[in-house]
């Protein structure tokens, strides 16, 4: 593995990644891991990556918006893989069978690295393949997961990269994740670029965080905290004091500790000044305030202590988050493989994109 600043090692072994797809499978996730992968053979003029397909009996699988994909091979045809990453979708806990579990778990002795997409991480735990790892899986499943695999350390993460373990939540969030594992084996330069060619203005890392509307942590069981949370969002800039919280809700201040403390595992004033730096951090990184003026709008009286709290929080200082989200670096060419093999879908994409304007615009 290259460290993320250098170029990759000509003539590097190509890297083979399996989608396993599930029924009703999210077809957005899907593709938002995919195609970063053609893009980086596009843009590299090589390829880096090569994707198949699979599900057990290699018959048609039907995406949640009805659309049905057939896949490339079933698993008794499956090629020799780097890396399996399990596609979920709606209703998981029924789409997982024991052949699914076998198989992944076979992968896992092989030595596979294993991952999944939006709720893809619930047929890993079940395999038993998370035990002991952190996990993101899509918020609608992940009270669910917490409560089936009690030795799975669920996180709120867009996505979690831990060993040899791959998951994250839904929608774009794949793509954060496969541009995060391409900039680590190919450098930054590259992954950016993929950005750029699919208008992804922000390329969002381990530390962002899926927004988890509350209901879904807390069930509807706990309408007075929920209410607080909301007037908490509410008022980032101008915090309410805790007392007048708790009169807004008509519970007493120890109630508000209490409710805080059983179901969101942390002081109501903790959880208010998390709020207010996670909003400070997307300021940071997709406007051009200032940091005295970021302070100020998430209700923090000096730039000083907004410092000193920010970096507690997420380990660098505000100024150095800021600076880490630009890469200049320019890229210089890699020639084009002299690989043969056209059979591959990864192999077929890049040969029909050596037409277009794109093609080996990006140096290495």
């Amino acid at each position: 593995m290259t460290n993320s600043s250098e170029t990759p090692i000509k003539g590097a072994a190509v890297k083979s990644i399996g989608f396993l797809l599930l029924d009703n499978f999210t077809l957005m996730s899907l593709a938002s891991a995919v195609e970063p992968l053609r893009m980086a053979n596009q843009l590299s003029g090589r390829e880096l990556f090569r994707w198949v397909t699979l599900s057990p009996d290699g018959r048609p699988v039907k995406a949640s918006d009805g659309l049905q994909i057939t896949p490339d091979v079933k698993f008794a045809d499956a090629p020799t893989l780097d890396i399996v990453l399990v596609c979920g979708g709606v209703g998981i806990q029924n789409a997982v069978s024991r052949e699914h579990t076998s198989w992944l778990q076979l992968q896992a002795r092989h030595g596979r690295r294993i991952g999944a997409v939006c709720t893809g991480s619930w047929a890993l735990a079940k395999a038993g393949l998370l035990d002991g790892y952190d996990c993101s899986v899509h918020w609608e499943c992940l009270a669910a997961m917490q409560e089936a695999f009690p030795r799975v350390a669920m996180t709120t993460r867009l996505f979690s990269i831990d060993r040899n373990r791959y998951t994250c939540s839904g929608g774009t969030a794949p793509m954060d994740m496969m541009l995060h594992l391409i900039a680590r084996d190919h450098g930054h330069e590259l992954s950016a670029a993929i950005s750029e060619m699919f208008v992804y203005e922000r390329i969002r890392n381990e530390q962002d965080h899926q927004r988890v509307p509350l209901k879904h942590m807390l069930g509807t069981n706990q309408p007075k905290l929920q209410e607080i949370v909301a007037l908490m969002e509410a008022n980032l800039e101008e915090p309410i004091d805790l007392d007048e919280l708790a009169t807004y809700v008509d519970v007493s201040r120890r109630q508000l500790e209490r409710l805080f403390q059983k179901y969101l595992h942390c002081s109501p004033s903790r959880y208010y000044l998390k709020l207010r730096l996670i909003r400070a951090r997307q300021l940071l990184k997709q406007t051009s305030m200032s940091i005295i003026e970021v302070a100020s709008v998430c209700g923090f009286v000096s730039t000083p202590h907004f410092s000193k709290c920010y970096r507690e929080f997420f380990g660098v200082p505000p100024r150095d988050e800021r600076a880490g989200q630009h890469v200049n670096n320019v890229v210089a060419l890699i020639p084009a493989s002299p690989d043969t093999d056209h059979r591959s879908s990864a192999r077929l994409a890049l040969d029909s994109a050596q037409g277009e304007s794109t093609f080996a615009s990006v140096r290495l």
